[in-house]
């Protein structure tokens, strides 16, 4: 049994949901799930859990998500991307590079998005993007997301490639938009790459068709426990140790070392029994330690 993740290279013309199918195969186990969906025409890091990782997606650090993206000025489209239907052609023959790079500031930060009817947020239960489909728009509030950098590899007007780290929930395409309109010709994206989610990052990844002919998938894993390595390591003793695995939470006679006075409340835990990761749990200043998750 293979517990832990791939970082899967997802290519472009797949959902995030093929790549889960086409690694249930490559491995053979059923149990597997991806955090982090990309949409089909875009590439890059899908982190995809097996086994007992897909008990810890709930625990990962995805704060920041960080892209490689192409736009292209002066067509607008639905989908803000090229695989939608164009709805504006503008003129973008005043633009400068120097213009682009004079819009950097007023995009970085704190900045509000209106979520794109091409997306998988739901209305009553029903995807936007469904609606979309069917030609049916709503109404959507703004949301605020983060932007930590934002620079552009290089601009061949019409076209410029950028690279933004964002906060979790940012749309790269929307970003993209919304860079046409600051312009006054709009723009859609012709690539999408994502180079990094959370401690996943595109150097570590591999392609579906490497991992299926792989002899060794088990070097080819992110360990569990390194996935989660934002949250603070505690040893257990045996005693410990012995109530952990039977579902009982730990109690402060229970550690290697005195541990539960230096935990914030609300913090999170890694607990290891003879070095092995045993399970996650969550710190009350009242109850002490409550056991969230624990691995086999």
């Amino acid at each position: 049994m293979l517990n832990g993740f791939f970082v899967i290279d997802k290519p472009a013309g797949v959902t995030s949901h093929d790549i889960v199918a086409m690694v249930r195969r490559a491995i053979g186990q059923k149990k597997v799930g991806h955090t982090g969906t990309l949409d089909p025409f875009a590439t890059g890091v899908l982190p995809v859990a097996v086994g007992e990782g897909t008990k810890s997606i709930q625990f990962l650090d995805e704060s920041q998500k960080e892209y490689r993206a192409v736009l292209r000025l002066g067509i607008s489209t639905d989908s803000q991307d090229l695989t939608g239907q164009v709805t504006s052609e503008r003129d973008w023959s005043h633009v400068t590079a120097e213009d682009l790079q004079r819009l950097l500031p007023q995009f970085l930060g704190r900045i509000s998005q209106l979520p794109p009817m091409f997306s998988a947020l739901k209305r009553d239960g029903v995807p936007l993007y469904k609606l979309a489909r069917k030609g049916i728009e709503i109404e959507r509030e703004l949301r605020e997301v983060e932007i930590h950098a934002l620079s552009f590899d290089w601009i061949r007007l019409p076209e410029a490639c950028f690279t933004v780290r964002c906060s979790r929930g940012t749309y790269v395409r929307t970003l993209a938009c919304d860079i046409g309109e600051a312009l006054g010709c709009g723009a859609h994206l012709l690539e999408l790459r994502r180079t990094r989610s959370g401690l996943f990052r595109e150097a570590e990844s591999i392609g579906i068709e490497e991992l299926a002919a792989s002899k060794s998938q088990q070097g080819l894993l992110f360990p569990l426990d390194r996935a989660l390595s934002h949250l603070k390591e505690l040893a257990l003793n045996e005693q410990g140790g012995r109530k952990v695995s039977n579902g009982v939470a730990p109690a402060a006679s229970d550690f290697a070392e005195p541990a539960l006075e230096q935990l914030m409340p609300g913090e999170q835990v890694r607990l290891y029994v003879a070095g092995r990761f045993a399970a996650v749990a969550e710190y009350d200043s009242v109850k002490g330690l409550r056991l969230s998750r624990v691995f086999n």
